[in-house]
């Protein structure tokens, strides 16, 4: 009979599936998103470890396509705190892993239909740095303002039907 390493099956029991870095709450607001694609991501070895420690920042970043690859601009990564001389810059353009063929479909949909490419989370799965890649188009002040009373006509809603329990 084989014997079975019970450490290792411990370890892969306390990592945990999901553990949320950074996310652009923002981009809710002020892009209307149509769809959501999971990317990797291309890092160097201390923003892994200062993304284990929960240190970046989506807030104005943004993806684009160059040729056949996709990079993301502005999204800010703190130096490690135990870095030395070889820490990485904080504001560099990273480079996403997606397949030749889901780049293609998102080149042709940001050129014709005026889309753009936002991050809108940045988390670990398993053992791999991930993002939440959106295709969105902006929104209007109209747009925001027709959420907002949407949400707190919702929520008004919500209220009377629990009052008159």
């Amino acid at each position: 009979m084989p014997k079975t390493d019970k450490s290792a099956k411990s370890k892969e029991a306390d990592l945990p599936k999901n553990k949320v870095v950074s996310d652009n709450r923002k981009a809710r607001h002020n892009y209307e998103i149509l769809e959501v694609i999971e990317a990797g991501l291309s890092l160097t070895g201390t923003e892994v470890k200062a993304l284990r420690q929960g240190k970046a920042n989506l807030q104005d970043s943004f993806a684009k396509i160059e040729d056949d690859e996709i990079w993301l601009y502005r999204c800010h990564i703190s130096p490690y705190d135990f870095g030395n001389r070889f820490n990485h810059e904080p504001i560099r353009k990273r480079r996403l892993l997606l397949h030749k063929r889901q780049i293609n479909k998102l080149k042709g949909q940001t050129q014709e239909k005026g889309l753009t490419l936002i991050p809108l989370k940045l988390y670990f799965k398993g053992n791999w740095a991930k993002i939440d890649l959106a295709l969105a188009r902006g929104k209007q002040l109209y747009d925001k303002r027709a959420a907002i009373s949407k949400r707190e006509n919702q929520r008004n809603l919500e209220r009377l039907v629990k009052g008159k329990r």
